[in-house]
């Protein structure tokens, strides 16, 4: 049985999915210039700050960014439960261009292809 196509997904297995294409994007990129490694562990330091809940994730990531970057990229990119979990509070935001998250997105939509307007990605 094939996989179904990505705007045919629903829900939590939608939103995993296009986590996990988003950062199998972020692991390429960060493989061709690991210096964007600075802007997730900014993320994490500001993150710090004010997260409550969210901590035990954003100390989990940052021993995982300490890691040699071809592991990192690996882990970012693997399929499981406890990664996926991880990605619900990635440190990657703004490592990918506004461009490269509306492909991804827009991979992924289910409603309207119109990045710009309104539709049901979530």
């Amino acid at each position: 049985m094939s996989p179904l196509p990505a705007a045919q997904l629903q829900g939590h297995a939608r939103i995993d999915a296009r986590s996990l294409a988003m950062h199998r994007a972020i692991a390429a990129k960060l493989i061709a210039d690991p210096a964007l490694l600075a802007i997730a562990y900014d993320n994490i330091e500001r993150w710090s700050a004010t997260a409550s809940h969210a901590q035990p994730y954003l100390d989990a990531w940052g021993e995982l960014l300490d890691r040699p970057i071809a592991e990192l990229a690996a882990l970012i990119q693997e399929d499981s439960e406890h990664m996926r979990s991880m990605r619900q509070n990635s440190p990657f935001a703004g490592v990918l261009s506004p461009r490269e998250r509306w492909e991804i997105y827009d991979a992924f939509a289910t409603g309207t292809r119109d990045s710009r307007g309104g539709d049901d990605r979530g």
